[in-house]
């Protein structure tokens, strides 16, 4: 591991003029992710922020019946939340499915939806890799691509975003709030802040340089049969081949995001209409313009098999 300075920050505001001030500084809570990038010399930076002493580790209610969870809530806390379990059960069932016990213990709201990708080319130092060092090229392209992207993905990069928590928040229509450097907070949509890689995959998300997440807000519960399911290769402690984050309410309309399957949690809101004809003309809507490789065709049938899975679960416990 490479040297670094370090400092612990006292308010959000102070992280983020930190930030600001040391170009390539990085924020550390759980450090689940962080720490592992700078143990194989891919993230390197050189001054580090601990953000742990900061209060934002509180879930709150918001005046318009929805809830605000803190940064810093850890994982296990956010998905033993009573009220996230009785009112946003998606979320807590997607937290659950992933990692293990001891790594939900460690790791925060606001850094489950910074993961990085777990492309073994992304990891893989000696393999070129846009994400790690833009413009030495993808070498997923020519390689194996199984747990890769099957839609909104480039010619730079066919990652995949690991996160099942931020599939359900993309799902809740969360909205994450940030401090900046200049003192200033704002409000970015979920859909708007992860990007797809179009010819810069190592830009993942719209934050500006030493914005700091502080929480991420849920608007009032949805209702509904909340289902969560995860394909994976094996039945535990394992990313997601596909997984699918469902609302259906008892109409049958809804709400459908998927993880798996693209550079960022994956949601058509136009493709919801057809929820009420079943699995394939909303598989068809979600993947529509996919482009699988090789390794990775099979996605396209088990998204569709997925989601009816997920439908009749929603049926099964209306």
């Amino acid at each position: 591991m490479r040297p670094f300075s370090y400092e612990r920050a006292a308010t959000p505001a102070a992280a983020a003029a930190s930030a600001a001030r040391n170009p390539g500084a990085k924020f550390v809570a759980g450090g689940t992710n962080l720490l592992d990038l700078m143990k194989l010399e891919i993230e390197k930076p050189a001054h580090i922020i601990d953000i742990n002493d900061l209060t934002l580790n509180k879930i709150e209610a918001t005046p318009d019946g929805g809830v605000r969870i803190g940064a810093l809530v850890r994982n296990t806390d956010l998905a033993a939340d009573t009220r996230v379990k009785r009112e946003y059960p998606l979320l807590s069932r997607a937290l659950l499915a992933g990692a293990t016990g001891q790594l939900r213990n460690s790791a925060t709201t606001a850094g489950n939806l910074l993961q990085r990708t777990r492309c073994p080319y992304f990891y893989d130092t000696a393999q070129p890799c846009n994400k790690r060092d833009p413009g030495t090229g993808c070498s997923a392209l020519q390689g194996f691509s199984r747990q890769l992207a099957v839609v909104g993905s480039s010619d730079a990069c066919i990652a995949t975003h690991p996160s099942d928590m931020a599939v359900a928040m993309r799902a809740l229509d969360a909205t994450i709030e940030t401090a900046l450097a200049d003192g200033t907070s704002r409000n970015i949509p979920i859909a708007d802040f992860h990007t797809l890689p179009g010819n810069t995959p190592h830009i993942e998300n719209g934050l500006k340089p030493g914005e700091l997440i502080t929480a991420v807000t849920l608007p009032k519960p949805p209702g509904g049969m909340h289902v969560y399911h995860k394909v994976r290769d094996r039945s535990s402690y394992a990313f997601a081949l596909v997984s699918v984050a469902a609302i259906v309410q008892r109409d049958g309309s809804g709400r459908v995001a998927l993880g798996g399957v693209a550079h960022k949690p994956w949601r058509v809101e136009s493709a919801e209409a057809e929820l009420p004809r079943g699995a394939k003309p909303v598989s068809e809507r979600l993947l529509a313009g996919a482009r699988p490789i090789r390794d990775n065709e099979f996605k396209l049938m088990l998204v569709q098999r997925t989601l009816e899975r997920v439908l009749l679960d929603a049926r099964s416990a209306a």
